[in-house]
């Protein structure tokens, strides 16, 4: 496995670990997710590694702590990743988890134990159980709330109606695709935790993802998010990056990896 380009901090040194989590068994119509952290380094390829914006070096900052490899037993593959997202947070890194399908976020969030969580999504992800699986990608944000004691949705725009019923309630707020530009966030000292469904970009944007949904978001509207976002962030991951595109949604997820990287540490 190569590791994200210009992730060469030392471990000892790095503030950020990316950790990769090729969980594929829950997509419910084009598989390939467990793809997603090696596309991801790979189309990373090409970025430069200085930010002239926030004067930040991505190799002073980052190491790739390589795939946390997966396994169908989908409870004790999230409890061990969060063991050892959790290990990387107590030794000081921020961790960088690159997924997968959408259910290795709730490895992140149990991990992070945030007070908000955040998410930019096409998808409400409410569902209590999806085709009967209680652990499944579109469960995501109802699994998030059993730690965190608000969501925030950005760029949803479909859902059942049970799931938008349960996104009427008090510790939801949705912000649909035509009202994320104007949003500002409002953290106080709250915690939060970033997760980044690549699906929230319009597929014209990011092809390659599991659960197309058109009407999305432009990739400098999920980057003004990020940046917004990633000052009170704890926790982050970019996920459901498939091979099904010529690498668009991987180069979007490793650019926007980039960015919540050097605006966080830029806040530090």
């Amino acid at each position: 496995m190569a590791e994200f380009p210009g992730a060469e901090a030392a471990e000892a040194d790095a503030d950020y670990a990316i950790v990769g989590a090729p969980l594929d068994v829950s997509t419910t119509f084009h598989p390939g997710a467990r793809f997603g952290p090696d596309r991801v380094r790979r189309f990373a390829r090409p970025f430069d590694g200085y930010d002239r914006r926030t004067d930040q070096h991505f190799s002073e900052l980052v190491t790739d702590a390589g795939d946390v490899t997966a396994w169908d037993d989908v409870p004790a593959y999230l409890e061990f990743l969060k063991t050892q997202l959790a290990d990387n947070r107590d030794d000081g890194r921020v961790p960088l988890l690159l997924g997968g399908e959408h259910t290795v976020s709730v490895a992140g969030v149990r991990a992070a134990d945030p007070d908000v969580y955040v998410c930019l999504d096409a998808h409400l992800d409410l569902y209590e159980a999806y085709a009967g699986n209680e652990l499944s990608h579109a469960t995501v944000t109802r699994h998030a709330l059993e730690t965190a004691d608000r969501a925030v949705l950005l760029g949803a725009r479909t859902g059942s109606e049970a799931e938008w019923n349960r996104a009427n309630e008090a510790d939801v707020t949705v912000v649909p695709p035509e009202d994320v530009p104007s949003w500002s966030p409002s953290f106080d000292d709250e915690r939060v935790y970033l997760s980044v469904d690549i699906d929230a970009a319009d597929p014209g944007f990011a092809p390659g993802t599991g659960t197309p949904a058109p009407f999305g978001l432009e990739p400098r509207e999920l980057r003004d998010v990020v940046r917004a976002v990633a000052p009170s962030a704890v926790g982050f991951d970019v996920v459901e990056v498939n091979d099904r595109d010529d690498g668009q949604a991987a180069a979007l997820a490793g650019k926007l990896l980039q960015e919540f990287v050097f605006t966080h540490a830029d806040a530090e």
